[in-house]
């Protein structure tokens, strides 16, 4: 049961650090932040063609997501429910979760009837309060390795495509890699799948909002392989906000 619960803790920790951003530094941002936006201020991204390269992929995924206004953010605070399942379960463990996350610094708070768990990363050294639980880096992964794609250090090459979705894999220097599938339509990044620590997790966005002109995942979904089977996460964001200020403790290790 304990490795179980390890298990589900360390897909949860990987699925937030993925949503991580470029950003620096400033607990939790103030109530009256940002509304999601009405009206598109996300100009449309570039055209996708069957004969898109994997750089130009990059690129309208890129712009897809708020191009510049996303490469640019300072920080980024969501809160909403998880349920998390066990392999060959249907049982769900629900709760709450907060994840405010200021480039390679994250602070994940989850919160449910059965348990209570906190994981803190400052930028050089991880607290967990569940101990076998480490953060996979979160510059290391997911959309935050697209906003740095054209970056020294790091190498693009194409995917076959997953059913109508359009595949490109972004390689840092030291061998990280995230394979990421984006909706030819729109350029909207549906799913992406990263090796970490010998397991495969796979995030999958179904429902988006635009925040102050960039593109943040409200509903999403991520499995991580195991031998013992797959462990599975829903995660429905509730409330989103950018570019808060941050009291200088929120990542303070205690």
């Amino acid at each position: 049961m304990k490795k179980l619960t390890l298990s589900l803790f360390v897909l949860m920790s990987f699925a937030v650090a993925a949503l991580a951003q470029s950003a620096t530094t400033g607990t939790a941002p103030a109530a009256n932040g940002n509304p999601a936006s009405s009206a598109s201020a996300i100009p449309a991204a570039p055209a996708i063609t069957a004969n898109s390269t994997p750089a130009e992929l990059a690129r309208a995924a890129l712009a897809a997501q708020g191009g510049d206004k996303f490469k640019n953010l300072k920080n980024v605070w969501i809160y909403g429910d998880v349920n998390l399942y066990s392999p060959n379960s249907t049982f769900a463990q629900p709760g709450k979760f907060s994840l405010v996350t200021a480039g390679a610094k994250m602070r994940l708070d989850v919160e449910s009837p059965a348990f209570k768990f906190k994981q803190i990363f400052d930028g050089q050294q991880s607290y967990s309060s569940l101990p076998g639980v480490q953060t996979p880096p979160a510059d290391k992964f997911g959309l935050n390795v697209l906003a740095r794609y054209d970056q020294p250090g790091y190498t693009l090459s194409a995917l076959p495509n997953e059913k109508k979705l359009r595949g490109f894999r972004i390689a840092d220097a030291e061998g990280n890699t995230t394979d990421f599938y984006i909706d030819p339509t729109n350029a909207r990044v549906v799913k992406y799948v990263s090796p970490y620590m010998g397991y495969t997790f796979g995030t999958e966005n179904s429902k988006f909002k635009e925040i102050d002109g960039v593109l943040i995942p409200f509903s999403f979904s991520q499995r991580l392989e195991m031998p013992m089977g797959a462990f599975f996460a829903e995660y429905k964001v509730k409330e989103a906000k950018l570019n808060q200020p941050l009291n200088d403790d929120v990542f303070a290790i205690q």
